[in-house]
């Protein structure tokens, strides 16, 4: 495969994600309003995009609660700042599963929601884009599975391609792209669309430059991509995705440090990833450019 650099770069922010990363960093935010803080603070400082997922304010757990992520979305609409809003509907996809002589009934963990729940929160606030995590996977976990079936994932596209919003296909392996494509062929997303490989989750696609070209070589010419790895490869992976001809995400739903011990921020992740872009020679680009380019629409509730 010939090197091929992206000249004009957007960085998606995943600020603060479903993992259980609240009592590891202090800049983890919980509430919305912390939330669509961080949020535009990462906007500030040169993401064009923010994925975003709602916590618990009290406990920092994950959440699904729709009337959290209505108050996130209404902070981040109210500000002065402009940002592509992207969010989640991985929620209500997990099975956890009892010992391996008696695996059900499933154990403490367990959250399985129909398509129409997992979607409540798209549908009231209507965000630009929506990640559809592109297939079932064992996480590293205990015995956790992340749950979509094929069903699912066609009944839930097809809510998004009715709404009128971009889905992201989150690509944790291969077979998530090839499903992804047969998504299209069956006419219930429209092309061309917008990727996300996730690299180095266990057990999906391996942390290696290998399997990232594998994945970007799965991917039709025409859509558009982005990838990004966990802790201390974040941002290497910034540069091997300018490099393999994408785009960026960092955030601390993916990492949590700048460095060995020291704590980051949002803002500061996209600093560093902004840093590394425009050594690269390559251009950050901002929300009105992501739109033209992704034909994105930006909307308000109903």
């Amino acid at each position: 495969m010939p090197l091929t650099i992206n000249k004009e770069v957007f960085i998606t922010c995943a600020v603060t994600g479903s993992g259980a990363t609240q009592d590891r960093s202090h800049h983890v935010p919980r509430s919305p309003k912390q939330i669509a803080d961080a949020a535009i603070e990462a906007a500030q400082a040169g993401a064009a995009v923010v994925h975003c997922h709602v916590r618990d304010p009290n406990t920092g757990e994950p959440s699904r609660e729709p009337s959290l992520y209505r108050e996130l979305t209404e902070y981040i609409r109210a500000s002065s700042i402009d940002v592509v809003l992207n969010l989640t509907s991985g929620m209500g996809g997990d099975m956890v599963f009892g010992s391996t002589e008696q695996p059900l009934p499933a154990a403490a963990g367990t959250d399985m929601a129909g398509a129409t729940e997992r979607m409540q929160p798209i549908k009231d606030c209507l965000p630009e884009i929506c990640t559809l995590d592109c297939g079932t996977m064992n996480f590293a976990e205990a015995d956790y599975v992340m749950t979509n079936t094929p069903g699912m994932l066609r009944t839930m596209g097809q809510m998004m391609a009715d709404l009128g919003i971009q889905a992201e296909i989150e690509a944790f392996d291969t077979g998530h792209l090839w499903f992804a494509k047969q998504l299209v062929d069956e006419g219930i997303l429209p092309a061309p669309v917008l990727v996300q490989l996730c690299m180095g989750v266990p057990w999906g696609a391996p942390n290696d430059l290998n399997t990232l070209l594998a994945m970007v070589n799965n991917i039709p010419p025409d859509w558009h991509w982005s990838a990004f790895s966990l802790g201390q490869h974040q941002m290497p992976y910034v540069a091997a995705a300018i490099l393999a001809g994408g785009n960026v995400r960092v955030g601390l739903e993916d990492n949590l440090h700048l460095g060995k011990g020291v704590l980051a921020t949002n803002a500061e992740l996209v600093e560093h990833a902004v840093k590394i872009t425009e050594q690269l020679g390559a251009k950050v680009i901002g929300p009105a450019q992501v739109r033209r380019q992704l034909s994105l629409v930006k909307r308000t509730p109903r």
